[in-house]
């Protein structure tokens, strides 16, 4: 079988790097895109092409269209892209919504929702062609769980779940799929500053009894974009061992 290309915004670190490792192993070919960890993203591919995968690197910042263009045209030499995982991180203010100008909170939802609307609506436009596509979309628990100054975060990721929803149903009929994968707490570069009391309180509270892994939710991914996952759409799926129980 001819391999599936697979973009994963922010793929250098974290939770993109542990899906591009899953995704190349699973058959795939990878691109990682990155804005600022050339050397990281580099590595990256190194390791996966010494394993046995296939790995590209693409640095673009997926909030201007031009470079966004730029990158899906790069992966159209290649065939086009079959699989879309959108994880790049967007910044934002983590302030109380009573000390939050609307400017602050606007940037976080704006960011976040234009990367997402916009690589969709290039990688729908190959995967439409083909009558296949995967979209995966890496949200957050804090979209149905909300924590102290996490309001713009958490809004955001709540408009992207609601999102998700619609792309399943519009996309469905052209053999795409969509689906949010939500992380609690993951040990990663991002959460290793983090007060070990806080982290300590996240385990404690959780059944499983541990802090997610990258490759625990890059597993998840994975299965969302696999051939035989072509029924499971619309969907959103907390990695969180339990934590979030209603």
């Amino acid at each position: 079988m001819t391999k599936r290309n697979v973009l994963i915004t922010g793929g250098a670190r974290g939770i993109g790097a542990a899906s591009a490792k899953a995704l190349a192993a699973a058959g795939n070919r990878v691109f990682i895109n990155f804005v600022n960890s050339n050397q990281v993203a580099s590595d990256l591919a190194e390791e996966i092409t010494r394993n046995g995968g296939e790995a590209h690197i693409i640095q673009a910042d997926v909030r201007d269209d031009a470079q966004l263009k730029a990158m899906f045209a790069t992966v159209e030499q290649h065939g086009g892209v079959d699989i879309l995982v959108s994880n790049a991180n967007m910044n934002f203010t983590s302030k109380p919504f009573m000390e939050q100008t609307w400017e602050e909170f606007a940037q976080k939802l704006n960011d976040e929702m234009h990367a997402a609307y916009a690589s969709a609506q290039l990688a729908a436009t190959s995967m439409k062609a083909k009558g296949f596509g995967r979209l995966v979309f890496i949200s957050s628990t804090l979209s149905e769980s909300p924590a102290p100054n996490f309001i713009a975060h958490g809004s955001a990721k709540g408009a992207l779940d609601s999102f998700n929803k619609y792309l399943a149903q519009e996309l469905g009929p052209f053999g795409i799929t969509s689906n949010i994968v939500a992380p609690g707490l993951v040990a990663t570069d991002a959460t290793k500053d983090a007060p070990e009391e806080f982290k300590e309180m996240i385990r404690l509270h959780t059944p499983t009894q541990k802090i997610a892994t990258p490759e625990g939710v890059a597993n998840t991914v994975k299965f969302l974009c696999d051939e035989n996952s072509g029924h499971v759409t619309g969907t959103y799926t907390p990695v969180c061992g339990g934590a979030y129980l209603p």
